[in-house]
């Protein structure tokens, strides 16, 4: 009994000390990647005038500068995002999510739904699998289109880069407003009975009550998740950020400002519909659509206006839309994006209106 209590003990000390080990350890990679991270803006100057030697206050130096600055600092805020977020999804499983949700009362369930959207960044290809473990555990329905809302559209990429790149109260602003249309849309598909409109065969799923057994993860095998999650989204991602931040440049540096503020301004009463209609058919991710946001913002674009493009290409999203229709009927797609949409429009003509 001693020796099982004494080995016991030494596990426990084992365990503490290597816990240690990764503190110090992501201590230092983080100081490590601070001073490369401060130091981008001085990287992109030297690489347009001093390395390619372009005319300063030029248009192509203009575009250059961005994108040598925007390219490694998006990239280095993914790359720490992500990790970070991998190591919370160690914790946070789509099993735990459902049985969180399960039992609520539909309106904190379409808030407690909005908020893990933004802790549980499932992609739109997750969609099937989720809705319909969401639908088997007996969540409300307006409390899992709360929940399918959010996690495209108030992701942590979306929100650490547009606090990187725009600075606090645009990331403020995206936050609320995007849970607001979760939270809202959510409650009004509730009202809407779309357990009608669900696909014969979801109808015919079951909850399955048998009870599985967690196994515990050890801290490497959370660290090893959080780096394949970091090298899995880059590799799927990469080039729609490299398309976004070159867009992104090429606004910057050769789209006038005066035409940008005609389109997109915050005079032209059209511009929050067309920015929505244009986004719904895009397929593109947060990391991609953020340095085109900071773009269109930069040269007088109206912030109410480019925030509901950005949402309605991160939340509309047409690849999405196709892959709920193996799940949903055309009616209640139809009413999920109706829904949507209003919300997008509506907080694009507020943040017009009061001029942030």
């Amino acid at each position: 009994m001693s020796n099982r209590k004494n080995g016991l003990l030494a596990s426990k000390a084992d365990n503490s000390s290597l816990f240690i080990r990764y503190v110090l350890l992501h201590l230092f990679l983080f100081v490590a990647w601070w001073l490369v991270y401060s130091h981008l803006q001085s990287f992109s100057i030297y690489c347009t005038y001093s390395l390619l030697h372009v005319a300063q206050a030029s248009r192509l130096g203009s575009t250059l500068e961005f994108f040598f600055y925007d390219t490694p600092k998006v990239f280095m805020l993914l790359g720490l995002v992500v990790y970070i977020v991998g190591l919370l999804r160690s914790f946070i499983t789509p099993e735990k999510t459902r049985r969180f949700l399960a039992g609520k009362s539909e309106f904190i369930g379409n808030i407690l739904a909005a908020l893990l959207g933004i802790i549980t960044p499932f992609c739109s290809c997750s969609a099937v699998p989720l809705f319909i473990g969401f639908v088997s555990a007996g969540i409300p329905m307006g409390v899992t289109f709360s929940f399918l809302i959010s996690a495209p559209m108030v992701n942590e990429i979306a929100l650490i880069l547009l606090y990187g790149l725009l600075g606090w109260k645009i990331a403020a602003i995206y936050l609320v407003t995007g849970l607001s249309i979760a939270i809202v849309a959510g409650f009004i598909i509730g009202r809407l009975h779309p357990e009608n409109y669900l696909e014969d065969w979801v109808k015919k799923i079951r909850l399955d009550t048998s009870i599985k057994q967690e196994t515990k993860t050890s801290w490497y095998e959370r660290v090893l998740f959080a780096y394949s999650s970091v090298t899995d989204i880059f590799r799927r991602i990469w080039i729609y950020v490299l398309i976004g931040i070159a867009i992104g440049a090429i606004i910057h540096g050769f789209v006038p400002q005066s035409f940008m503020a005609m389109v997109m301004g915050a005079h032209s009463w059209w511009s929050v519909p067309l920015a929505v209609m244009l986004g719904i058919p895009l397929y593109s991710n947060a990391a991609g659509i953020v340095p085109v946001v900071e773009a269109l913002i930069g040269k007088g674009a109206a912030v109410g206006t480019v925030l509901a493009f950005m949402m309605s290409v991160i939340a509309l999203s047409f690849p999405e839309m196709v892959i709920l229709r193996k799940v949903l009927k055309p009616r209640l797609i139809y009413m999920f994006l109706i829904t949507v949409t209003v919300g997008v429009v509506i907080v694009g003509y507020l943040f017009n209106w009061i001029k942030i």
